[in-house]
This record gives C-alpha cells, structure tokens and sequence, in this order.
C-alpha cells in the first residue's frame, strides 16, 4: 500500500503536466515550411502543395497547379533572395491551419499568408499570398 501512495501522486504530476495532449489535439504546421522560406527553396516548399492552390504573389494571382505554383515560388525567390522568415501567427482547428508569416528579403520585406488544410492526414497549403509588407 505504501508503494501505492508514491505511485499515484507522481502519476498525477506527470498528468498534469506531460499529458495534456491527446492524440486528437490540432497538427501544427509543419517547420519546414518555415524553413523553405528561409533557405528560398520552392521545390521543398511545393512538397506542402495542394494539387492546386491559390496563389498570390506579385502580378500573378489565379488558382495554379502545384507545378506552375513551384514555378512561380522560384522565380520570386530568384528575385527576392531570402534573408529571414518567421512566423509571427498562427491559429486554425483540426481540419484547417492557417499562417501569417514575415519574411525578409534582400529587395524588402513581405507579409506571408497561408491557408493549410488537412488531405490525407497531412496538411497541406491551399492558399498562398506574399505580399509586399507596408508600414
């Protein structure tokens, strides 16, 4: 009984403080994206791809597949070398992720939205925005 006594307060401690998750709790957004963004790579970005997305960035807005999204992600990456990116908010529920992110450039500094869902128990980016951050 004495052993009881010990066992029980240290499970409830641990409980507490350890288990508060459960395996139903929301899927946060995967840090290579942020890492993508960092480095200025589209391919690993595109790999977070829906099969098409909406993506905004600079003149080009439409719903793209995820092949010309990559294009495009490069060719702004090409011009807008990478310097820093963070995420500065993200929310959403189990089904739907979304992020504001800033990321810094050698040609300026852009505010990143991104809308994520969840496709076969991954969530993948269903919109994408870079736009030009005005202070």
């Amino acid at each position: 009984m004495n052993l009881y006594t010990k066992i029980i307060p240290i499970l409830l401690i641990g409980t507490i403080f350890f288990g508060g998750k459960s395996s139903t709790t929301q899927q946060d957004i995967p840090g290579d994206i942020a890492i993508a963004f960092k480095v200025g790579t589209a391919k690993e970005l595109a790999r977070f791809f829906n099969d098409n997305l909406e993506l905004a960035v600079g003149d080009k807005e439409d719903i793209y597949s995820k092949s010309q999204a990559e294009r495009i992600i490069d060719d702004f990456f090409v011009d807008h070398p990478p310097k820093s990116f963070q995420f500065i908010h993200k929310g959403g529920k189990e089904a739907a992720q979304y992020a504001i992110g800033k990321l810094v450039t050698f040609n300026g500094e852009y505010r990143v939205y991104m809308l994520l869902k969840k496709k076969n128990n991954r969530l993948l980016i269903h919109q994408l925005r870079i736009e030009n951050e005005i202070e």
